[in-house]
């Protein structure tokens, strides 16, 4: 007999009237070229200067006020607590079909033909996103970061271990690690150079400690978990994405000098710790239906996944087709009103683990994730060398058919003339993204944005 219930939980994501091409919106802007058109929907937190924080959705150039909106009663009472909160929480942990239905709801409001009476009350609770200070998302209680594209991880292998640049685990489990969830910080938020031990200069001698002289960026997507699993009890792969809120841009901020001295035999810490930015916008997975892709395709010569991890819609669609670039814009080029140069480009769909494979794993001990908790793709890398996401890689000389030493390194050049190796202070990196076909209208992720400034003695 066929399996009702997962048949259900497929259909509730299904594509639907909110994801029609030809809806538009009353808001004009929406419908102009807009990251944020009808069929996208992302969710944020903001506030006025001396506010209170909102849950707010973006539409156009604007936000739709979603306190305000259940205030005035233009949602259901399930809805009037979750969307009066101060983040996103309480949301996050309503089910699938609530989300669903939340969705549906907020696009008949916008959509070009709404009824009058209830536009004139949306209109009441729209603000410019020109106007208004964003937060955090949600509360973040715990964040993991993964180490998902196997392009990434083959290149900085080959740095190291240029004739074992993967090790043995690789492609039988997803390699994370538990990340700092008190240092995620939302977009704009700028941080100072980390002081750290440094790698003695030669063998056997000691290490110094001074600021961080390897200051890189890692350009990443962060999924929100949405409602969590109870202590002890894992959550099957087919059930993966009903416990996945959505997507945001992320960046891990990374000090490539103190994690190499470091990471031996733990993994990541300091070279971590001090900051892990996002996106202020969330895209839903109903937003994100359109753009789902297969997930990667293996090798023959790739050992089989274990069957926790396997499953026929992971295979079909749990991937993410999201188109990724990353901009730099050094201090000088801000001075003189040079625009940011984009350095690099990739695309999602380039992970050899699928988020779905990721929270399985996660949770296949036992252990318990809970609303607004973090998981982080890793290092977005591709084939070519200018989809290569970090510095570690992108001004790398080398590449797996070509083993050179990781100091070997050709500089990016500036429009100024400056030379980057890695990021100087004062440098600004801009993390940007959108998804795209001939059949769907474009939406976009957003930007994820911070300056580099100099360190605190």
């Amino acid at each position: 007999m066929p399996d009702i219930r997962k048949i259900e939980r497929e259909n509730m994501r299904q594509i639907n009237a909110t994801h029609n091409r030809e809806l538009t919106s009353w808001i004009e802007s929406a419908n102009k070229d807009s990251n944020f058109p009808i069929q996208n929907l992302p969710f944020c937190v903001f506030q006025h200067a001396t506010g209170t924080p909102s849950i707010g959705v973006g539409i156009g150039d604007q936000i739709f006020n979603l306190r305000m909106a259940a205030s005035a009663g233009l949602f259901t009472d399930e809805f009037i607590e979750p969307l009066s909160s101060k983040s996103l929480n309480l949301l996050m942990a309503m089910t699938v079909e609530k989300r669903v239905d939340l969705r549906n709801r907020i696009s008949n409001l916008l959509a070009t033909g709404a009824d009058a009476t209830m536009k004139s009350t949306v209109e009441k609770a729209l603000v410019y996103q020109s106007d208004v200070e964003f937060r955090l998302p949600c509360v973040i209680g715990d964040y993991t970061d993964f180490y998902a594209s196997l392009f990434h991880a083959t290149n900085v292998g080959t740095m190291f271990r240029p004739n074992n640049p993967l090790m043995p685990n690789y492609k039988h489990i997803p390699i994370g690690y538990h990340g700092r969830s008190s240092s995620v910080v939302v977009s704009g938020t700028n941080f100072h150079r980390p002081i750290g031990q440094l790698t003695p200069a030669e063998e056997g001698g000691n290490p110094t400690r001074s600021a961080c002289k390897l200051m890189d960026y890692e350009l990443e997507i962060g999924a929100l978990v949405a409602q969590g699993n109870d202590l002890g009890h894992p959550i099957p792969i087919d059930e993966a994405e009903d416990y996945l809120f959505g997507l945001t841009l992320m960046n891990d901020w990374s000090a490539r000098d103190i994690q190499k001295w470091e990471y031996q035999p733990l993994g990541p810490f300091l070279g971590k710790s001090f900051a892990t930015a996002i996106s202020p916008w969330v895209i839903t997975l109903e937003a994100l239906a359109p753009f789902r892709c297969p997930g990667f395709e293996r090798s023959q010569d790739d050992p089989p996944v274990l069957d926790y991890l396997t499953s026929e819609s992971n295979s079909i669609s749990g991937g993410f087709d999201l188109q990724l670039e990353v901009h730099l814009r050094s201090e000088k080029m801000r001075a003189e009103n040079v625009p940011a140069l984009r350095i690099s480009q990739g695309s999602f769909s380039d992970l050899y683990w699928t988020f779905g494979q990721m929270l399985t794993h996660h949770s296949s001990n036992g252990c318990n994730l809970r609303p607004g908790d973090m998981l982080g793709s890793g290092t977005v890398s591709g084939v070519a060398r200018a989809s290569r996401g970090c510095l570690l890689e992108l001004t790398w000389d080398g590449d797996r058919d070509n083993p050179v030493p990781g100091s070997q390194r050709t500089p990016i050049v500036l429009p100024t003339g400056e030379e980057r190796k890695f990021l100087a202070d004062g440098d600004e990196l801009i993390i940007t993204g959108f998804c795209e076909n001939a059949d769907y209208i474009r939406i976009g992720l957003g930007s994820c944005s911070g300056i580099v400034l100099p360190p605190v003695e």
